[in-house]
């Protein structure tokens, strides 16, 4: 069997001293993706070549050659449940070595003022990419195996999926974009019709022989870590490490920086936003996205389970969104993820009972704490029962009330999205599911009310624009400090952010029937300055705030359930629901809206919008700029 696809890559001329291993037989690699596939091993030089099919046997025996290589470990109290350990300089996205490739400068860019180091992505030349891909490519496959991934992003055959092909020489790759993408056969289907498909190469950067020993039998290349897009010619090139976010290349480096690029050449929306479904008590139904940085309470949102009686919600995805306008004019969205990529530490069945249930069968951990008896533990877990002890993330016993973390803030959970016990009916509807509201949050500690409306669509973009919160575990950002994220999309950015900006303000004017969402934002993470502590209690509460937005979305006035305030429509008092809350929450200081605060907020603006986006600016973002200037200081 598996001299027939050697006899396939002969063909197509990828030379006969490849050794190929196979679990199915593939009758033929359609042209384009074997040429992908001929350079990438002429280039890499594997010893073997395995086009992936997706069947559940070809899975198992990927997760037994792993378990053989010591890079995970099956988890006896669970089923079909894997724990994987890093090397501890493998354990997040990298920002600082993630690049984009494109001729100018600008086209990836704003050009920031007077030598101000860019926050809006990180642009590396043609010629430096070239000389950076000599340094790492050739020969970096050596005595492995190349994976090859036919997978879509998105339902296959909806008309707002794309395609792509990896190679990578990571099984622990092959096991995750098998949860976190539709892969395999089905997917070579379409390839053979000649869809066009993104070009994803990866490599842990450690050819065989070894050089130097594994920690923690991990491969990777620390040194050398390179994540690059070339949005051109759609390609994604990652070097060096195993990490999710940098070797999954379906998910940020694809469905992020590379898709937002396609999408404003063909005239939709690729976003790093959770998307659900919010049921009322008479039953009727509205979706909505939301954008929030990392670790700002996605995925509890996506799957709350509402304190509010008859109320349902119900998951479509937990992170990103792809949303084009339908002939009727009405934004539809897909999740073109096919599981979940989550924070392990801080999920509980107190924060998120759902994606607990999600989790507890057929997952992948990486980097969480492991249990005597065979399962897993993070920060935010009840402590074992008695007599289980506890291993860190690196290997090594812990006790509760040790300095370090049991499992590493970043830790991860890789989980199938159709075991999410509320998933939505619709969440692989291939037209997408319509949105009504579009929420943006952070996480900020002051000055920033729970929830307002914003004035109309382009003062929303202006509200995206100006996104900032509390920075996170995600990416190698330390401490806490306030940081801008517009539209939480900062790292992902593909594109120079002014025209990012301008490609989302264009939505009003399109010459097709149009039917713009409102456009809210929310913070969640407001503090009593007195105590520190947090003044709502979210979660399941957050219930109370999506019931007013809910209701907003069907005003037939401006002004009804809400007053005007100087960043937005807030609820008018007494419209969020606080039966059952407790008298402890302060709902006045959850909406005071203090000018001094907001004084200072607008000047930091200024300055970013400045220094970071300059002449890029779109006049209508300066002019709302200018407008809440304005209302802050009369």
């Amino acid at each position: 069997m598996s001299c027939l696809l050697l006899g396939v890559i002969r063909r197509q001329g990828v030379g006969a001293s490849v050794g190929v291993r196979s679990l199915a037989s593939i009758p033929s690699l359609p042209p384009a993706v074997a040429e992908f596939v001929k350079g990438a091993v002429e280039e890499c030089k594997p010893t073997g070549v395995h086009v992936v099919t997706g069947t559940p046997e070809e899975t198992a025996n990927i997760l037994a050659g792993l378990e053989k290589d010591g890079m995970v470990k099956k988890l006896p109290k669970y089923q079909n449940c894997w724990l994987a350990r890093t090397d501890p300089k493998d354990v997040a996205r990298v920002e600082s070595k993630t690049v984009i490739v494109t001729k100018s400068q600008r086209d990836t860019i704003p050009i920031p003022a007077g030598g101000v180091k860019s926050q809006l992505g990180s642009w590396m030349s043609e010629s430096d990419w070239q000389k950076a891909r000599e340094e790492r490519f050739p020969g970096c496959m050596a005595g492995r195996t190349m994976y090859v991934i036919p997978f879509s992003m998105g339902p296959v055959g909806s008309s707002l999926s794309k395609y792509g092909v990896q190679v990578t020489d990571s099984p622990y790759v092959v096991a995750s974009m098998g949860v976190m993408t539709r892969m395999g056969t089905p997917v070579l289907k379409k390839l053979a019709d000649g869809v066009e498909f993104v070009r994803c190469q990866h490599s842990v950067g450690r050819p065989l022989p070894l050089r130097a020993p594994l920690v923690n039998s991990w491969p990777c290349n620390p040194d050398k870590v390179l994540i690059s897009h070339l949005p051109d010619s759609r390609k994604i090139m990652s070097f060096g490490s195993g990490y999710g976010g940098n070797s999954l290349l379906g998910k940020k480096c694809f469905a992020l920086r590379i898709a937002s690029r396609i999408a404003k050449d063909e005239g939709w929306l690729a976003e790093h936003m959770l998307i659900l479904g919010i049921t009322n008590p008479q039953g009727v139904k509205r979706y909505v996205a939301a954008a929030f940085p990392s670790a700002c309470g996605k995925t509890n949102l996506a799957m709350m389970k509402p304190t509010l009686p008859g109320w349902k919600v119900e998951c479509v995805g937990d992170d990103i969104a792809w949303m084009k306008f339908d002939s009727q004019g009405k934004l539809r969205a897909i999740n073109p993820e096919n599981g979940f990529f989550g924070v392990a530490p801080g999920t509980s069945d107190k924060t998120n009972p759902y994606a607990m249930a999600t989790i507890a069968r057929n997952t992948v951990f990486t980097n969480v704490g492991e249990t005597s008896d065979g399962g897993v533990w993070w920060e935010g877990l009840d402590p074992p029962a008695a007599g289980v002890t506890l291993t860190d993330w690196h290997g090594k016993t812990w006790k509760q009330g040790s300095s370090t973390p049991c499992a590493h803030p970043n830790s991860r959970f890789c989980a199938p999205a159709g075991q999410c016990p509320i998933i939505d009916p619709q969440w692989e509807s291939e037209e997408g599911v319509p949105i009504d509201a579009i929420i943006f949050g952070g996480r900020r500690p002051e000055g920033v009310p729970l929830v307002y409306e914003s004035f109309n669509w382009q003062h929303g973009v202006f509200v995206g624009a100006a996104m900032r919160s509390e920075a996170t575990a995600a990416a190698e950002h330390k401490g806490k400090v306030i940081m801008h994220d517009p539209f939480a999309m900062r790292p992902f950015f593909g594109y120079n952010f002014g025209d990012y900006l301008a490609h989302w303000l264009s939505m009003e004017s399109r010459k097709a029937p149009t039917h713009l969402p409102k456009i809210f934002h929310v913070n969640w993470f407001r503090k009593d300055p007195a105590s520190g502590a947090f003044l709502w209690p979210g979660f399941g509460e957050n219930a109370r705030v999506l019931e007013w937005i809910f209701k907003r979305c069907s005003r037939e006035r401006e002004d009804e359930a809400a007053r005007k305030s100087i960043v937005g429509w807030l609820p008018e008092d007494g419209t969020i629901d606080t039966k059952g809350l407790g008298s402890k929450v302060d709902m006045g200081a959850l909406f005071d809206v203090p000018k001094p605060f907001w004084q200072k907020e607008t000047k930091e603006l200024r300055a970013y919008f400045t220094q970071q986006v300059g002449a890029d600016l779109p006049a209508q973002v300066e002019a709302e700029l200018k407008a809440l200037e304005h209302r802050v200081h009369n």
